[in-house]
């Protein structure tokens, strides 16, 4: 059994909230520079130019990416042989939130009443997804959220009949009811099956996976492959003002689900697509 102290996932989780939105990750660096390369629209390229220009200086200056720094989200994937020591866990990763909006200097963004509407001051609480695994490590996945994207994100409760092309249809029928407003070129989270919120945290853990990689299910992988490609023929492009990169990537998660239902889910990020894992 191995002890890990919560002071120690507070400093972690602190730690990441400030590199996250000032830093893009490495398969986003990747991803910009393809769409760079590829962009058939000479607009499309200016704005691509734009976008990584303000990615350098964001980095070198410590400006956030993006004003919206959003709402943490946070996947602990926690070892079955790990013993957590100190306070409670949930109050430790606010904490970690709580001390990196805040030192980060960070825009915070949450309410702690979604009708009240009163700002928390720290961008806390986070929203906390936690998994028992095999082992004795922890594993943190750090996403925050903007809300431009998340506000075009979509859960459709298919018939079974519908299948695979019901499914194509209800992921293209999210990407263009979003158009420019989720800030494209955007990355797109897909969920498929299990219950209407298991679908709904699929695509959202899906917008975590590397971009540029796939599912190891063949049929999922030639999903995303094809999904990715009509996305980018809707000529929504960067900033949605046309061009061949509407979308970097297109992700998908599947689960097991009812012989009465075909539940899916797509959660589509922006251009940052802000993600960021640690092993403690």
């Amino acid at each position: 059994m191995r002890e890990i102290s919560t002071n120690v996932i507070t400093k972690t989780i602190r730690d990441m909230c400030i590199k996250v939105n000032h830093e893009l990750s490495p398969d986003m660096v990747k991803a910009f520079d393809f769409a760079q390369e590829n962009e058939s629209s000479e607009l499309g390229k200016k704005i691509l130019d734009q976008l990584k220009e303000n990615m350098e200086i964001a980095k070198t200056d410590m400006i956030p990416i993006c004003q919206d720094t959003g709402m943490a989200v946070i996947f602990l994937e926690i070892g079955q042989d790990v013993h957590i020591t100190g306070d409670n866990l949930t109050d430790a990763v606010n904490e970690g939130v709580r001390q990196g909006y805040t030192e980060g200097y960070l825009r915070k963004s949450v309410v702690g009443d979604p009708l009240i509407r009163e700002n928390t001051k720290d961008n806390t609480p986070a929203v906390i997804h936690t998994e028992i695994v095999a082992g004795e490590k922890i594993k943190i996945t750090l996403a925050p959220k903007g809300f431009g994207s998340e506000n075009m994100s979509r859960v459709f409760m298919l018939k079974p009949a519908q299948g695979i092309e019901g499914v194509k249809e209800a992921v293209l029928t999210a990407v263009r009811d979003a158009g420019p407003n989720a800030c494209p070129p955007m990355v797109v989270g897909v969920g498929i099956g299990g219950t209407f919120e298991k679908c709904a945290l699929l695509a959202k853990k899906a917008l975590t996976r590397e971009a540029g990689t796939h599912s190891d299910i063949p049929y999922v992988k030639d999903l995303e492959e094809e999904l990715l490609k009509k996305i980018n023929e809707l000529n929504i492009g960067p900033a949605g003002l046309g061009g061949s990169n509407t979308a970097f990537a297109v992700n998908v998660l599947t689960y097991p689900t009812h012989i009465a239902g075909l539940p899916v889910g797509v959660n589509i990020c922006c251009h940052v697509n802000r993600h960021i894992s640690e092993e403690i």
